[in-house]
């Protein structure tokens, strides 16, 4: 399972409706924006991984300026959005291949999954639209953008 990680001061996502006009679904203040790709043989222990990493991540400046403060640490909340494209492979050609990504009936429980274990360590989760076309606005604060991988491949 892999996230991009980015630390901001809002975000929020929307959706497309029938008649073609983007609503918010999810809206966020200070926190996090997390991107989250699942692979085709991740499982839970994956997602837990993924979560206590991204809970515990120290990316937030405490009194003295320093990177000390998690976003639990904060009273931060995050947006998990969904992102297939994450496990693109791009090394041949100009298509990228998604053979490594996870179709989205193996996908969506553990990309719940992972969003419920950080909520679980008391930090407000909200989500993108699984599956679903997306507009992902956000104000990076930094930038602090970080890439996770449960296999720990960077």
């Amino acid at each position: 399972m892999r996230a991009v990680v980015q630390r901001v001061l809002s975000a929020k996502v929307t959706t497309p409706t029938a008649d073609g006009i983007f609503e918010t679904i999810s809206e966020i203040g200070d926190g996090l924006v997390l991107f989250v790709g699942v692979r085709t043989d991740d499982t839970i222990a994956d997602a837990e991984y993924l979560a206590q990493k991204v809970a515990s991540l120290r990316i937030f400046e405490d009194d003295g300026e320093r990177l000390n403060l998690s976003v639990l640490d904060t009273g931060g909340a995050v947006i998990a959005v969904s992102n297939f494209t994450l496990y693109a492979d791009a090394r041949k050609g100009r298509r990228p291949s998604f053979t490594d990504a996870a179709s989205g009936e193996a996908a969506e429980p553990l990309y719940i999954a992972f969003g419920q274990a950080i909520a679980a360590v008391g930090i407000p989760v909200k989500y993108g639209k699984f599956g679903a076309e997306m507009h992902v606005e956000l104000v990076n604060n930094g930038p602090v953008t970080l890439l996770l991988d449960s296999r720990k491949q960077f």
